[in-house]
């Protein structure tokens, strides 16, 4: 259980990491970059990639299957 929190936090972490890369990269499009340009330049950075690394992380510790835990009361 302690495993999939840290898993999906380091997930959540690297997807915050990410977008905030890719929010600062808009200014490309001010310098005079159209569209199919800056995604172009986002797709092959990897501290973009981590956004959807990120996201990876999150869906594979919310969807895997634990251990057989029992809940004692």
């Amino acid at each position: 259980m302690l495993l999939r929190v840290f898993i999906f936090l380091l997930g959540y972490a690297l997807t915050v990491i990410g977008l905030i890369y890719i929010i600062s990269y808009l200014n490309l499009l001010a310098i005079g970059y159209n569209f199919l340009e800056y995604a172009n330049f986002i797709i092959r950075r990897i501290e973009c990639m981590y956004t959807l690394i990120g996201i990876l992380l999150m869906i594979i510790s919310i969807y895997s299957k634990g251990g057989n835990y029992e809940l004692h009361i």
